[in-house]
């Protein structure tokens, strides 16, 4: 994982207001598996911020991975 990947939290965050699905980019990795992570909504105005670990988070993929036939 590293900036500006695009993730997914994979649990819910009550304490920041943030739940499973909701979607942020990587913004900086300040120690060895730990990501804060930016969320913003759909026009570009951030909403929340978190530290999280690699653990929590899935990267997305807006391409493919291999090229099909």
């Amino acid at each position: 994982m590293k900036t500006p990947d695009v993730v997914a939290l994979v649990k819910d965050c009550p304490e920041e207001g943030l739940r499973r699905g909701q979607v942020g980019t990587v913004v900086d990795a300040p120690s060895p598996g730990v990501y804060l992570v930016e969320f913003a909504d759909i026009g570009g105005e951030p909403y929340a911020f978190l530290m999280a670990p690699e653990t929590d988070l899935l990267v997305l993929h807006h391409r493919p991975a291999l090229k099909v036939a």
